[in-house]
């Protein structure tokens, strides 16, 4: 049996692609918007938000979250563990765990975007994935202090180091907004709305 090295699975978390445990599944159409930070703790599916970083990695990344006004602004110092990534996640659950949504209508994620500081990813994360290398995309804005509309096409979305495969949307249950750095950075970013398109 193959093992997936503690590198690896740091390197994954730093390209954006976190899948933690708390999410519901939906009947019927999965609704477009997924986070629009109306709700202080819960998504707009009504699941509570999830903040991790690199600390259960050996890093000393160090972040703070808050909400104001339908927006949710995250800022920190990235200090990575030795000789691998540093990372901070935000992870936007879509299903509890076990569960899942079919996001098979929509063609991608669209998000709106200010980052001040520091570089930032995103990953839809599929129950096909069993060895948490999940689709991921960076996110790139221009840090001018605006806000910018990000659109991710699903079929953009890589892999990181597994085998190319197509990410399958009708079994989703998380999105992962990861902050990420090979060297000690500060970041500041903030989100407005998170969408499937």
């Amino acid at each position: 049996m193959k093992t997936i090295s503690k590198n690896r699975i740091v390197m994954l978390m730093a390209g954006g692609i976190i899948l933690t445990a708390s999410m519901m599944a939906h009947s019927g159409q999965t609704a477009a918007v997924i986070d629009d930070f109306s709700a202080a703790d819960n998504t707009s599916y009504g699941l509570p938000r999830q903040f991790i970083n690199d600390a259960m990695a050996g890093g000393a990344t160090q972040d703070k979250h808050s909400l104001n006004n339908g927006i949710m602004r995250v800022t920190g110092t990235i200090t990575p563990p030795r000789g691998q990534p540093g990372w901070s996640s935000a992870v936007v659950p879509l299903a509890e765990i076990g569960k899942f949504v079919d996001a098979s209508v929509y063609q991608g994620i669209q998000l709106r975007v200010r980052i001040t500081q520091g570089n930032l990813s995103v990953s839809a994360n599929s129950q096909d994935i069993t060895n948490f290398d999940y689709h991921a995309a960076p996110i790139v804005v221009k840090a001018d202090g605006k806000f910018h509309d990000v659109t991710i096409p699903f079929t953009s979305m890589k892999r990181a180091w597994s085998e190319q495969t197509p990410l399958n949307t009708s079994n989703l249950n998380s999105l992962s907004i990861v902050a990420y750095s090979l060297q000690p950075a500060a970041f500041d970013y903030e989100i407005d709305d998170v969408r499937f398109y």
